[in-house]
């Protein structure tokens, strides 16, 4: 069967389409040992963070779990900048530069602009950039050749969390929103959505999806990456009307959703993104289901290595399930609770994916 959704205008071209054919794709996300590895010298890796912070239990704590490793193997010393907001994106990447800093990850697609620019600006320090391919004029190629683009197809892993969050729906609806409409963040409600109606036809069920509308590419965005009353509110709404899996999508924004659930009174489950949350926040444990994952430490760290050992490259990586670049975890505190044969049914969905089977089609996969 297949599931496909309409390409929209995202520059997702046919050149860019060539070179993720010939780029990482099949390339297994395996940390490349370290221990023995001797850093080039003068080797310096730094970060900076978009405005969810190194502690957001999600996204920028996973990349710098990874540079974090990669630096203590190699014994050199590590600098991380922290943004408060967009407008501190330039700033912070001139000031790592100015640091001395040789290897600069930029933690999310916000930073693709001052990344290109810094990068362009220092063609001798290397970057490496999360969730984007730092290509502005959408010909396929980044627009320096001094940035490595980590890229991951989130829609696959995040279309098996579409089948669960259906599977173990006791409302019939389930429901999602968003940090802001960026292709990082839509392409898990795409997959999550797509995951749900196949559940559907392969179940003769009628589960609803709120917050999101594949088709028309619409839904419902807190427009900021923060745990605050705004994405509480919104995740209350979906639960008014009648949700019980909640997906908030962006960061630490899971955490109010995680509120509102317990100001509900009522069983619903919460799920997480990028991190394993059952492991980065012990506090939603309780109600969290399961996580849609990427393999941003592992990403982060083989690409800190490769700088250090004078072999950087800036062809991209693409974190598919096949290379386990995404993945789903399992369920968590629900093992016992959820459907006997679930767990079963989605390898063999994830195997159908690999094989080509199921075409998971979004328009902000790489």
């Amino acid at each position: 069967m297949t599931i496909s959704t309409t390409k929209r205008v995202l520059g997702i071209t046919a050149a860019a389409g060539l070179v993720l054919g010939l780029a990482a794709c099949g390339q297994a996300p395996e940390s490349n040992g370290g221990s023995d590895v001797e850093a080039v010298k003068g080797f310096k890796p730094c970060m900076v963070s978009d405005e969810g912070g190194f502690d957001d239990k999600s996204f920028n704590q996973l990349g710098f779990e990874g540079l974090t490793k990669a630096a203590e193997e190699l014994d050199v010393e590590l600098q991380k900048t922290e943004s408060k907001s967009a407008s501190d994106y330039v700033a912070n990447l001139d000031g790592l530069v100015g640091e001395g800093c040789t290897f600069i990850v930029s933690v999310g697609f916000m930073l693709s602009e001052p990344t290109v620019n810094a990068a362009k600006a220092n063609p001798d320090v290397q970057f490496a950039i999360i969730d984007d391919w730092a290509d502005g004029d959408f010909d396929g190629k980044t627009d320096a050749p001094n940035i490595k683009p980590l890229v991951f197809d989130t829609a696959q892993a995040a279309f098996l969390g579409g089948y669960a969050a259906a599977a173990v729906s006791e409302t019939g609806t389930i429901g999602t929103f968003g940090g802001g409409k960026i292709p990082p963040v839509t392409i898990f409600m795409d997959g999550f959505q797509l995951g749900a109606e196949y559940f559907n036809a392969e179940n003769d069920a009628d589960v609803k999806v709120l917050g999101w509308d594949v088709a028309k590419q619409d839904g419902q965005f807190t427009n900021e990456f923060k745990a605050n009353d705004t994405a509480k509110q919104m995740a209350q709404g979906l639960l008014d009307q009648g949700a019980d899996v909640l997906l908030p999508v962006g960061g630490p924004i899971y955490q109010s959703a995680g509120e509102a659930i317990r100001d509900s009174g009522g069983t619903a489950k919460l799920m997480g993104v990028d991190a394993n949350v059952f492991n980065t926040d012990p506090k939603v444990q309780d109600i969290l289901f399961t996580s849609i994952m990427k393999s941003m430490d592992v990403a982060v760290y083989d690409a800190a290595m490769e700088a250090a050992k004078g072999e950087f490259s800036a062809d991209p990586f693409i974190g598919v399930l096949e290379n386990k670049g995404v993945s789903l975890s399992g369920f968590n505190s629900f093992e016992d609770k959820v459907p006997a044969d679930l767990q079963s049914t989605l390898d063999k969905i994830s195997a159908d994916i690999i094989a080509g089977k199921i075409k998971v089609e979004s328009p902000s996969s790489p």
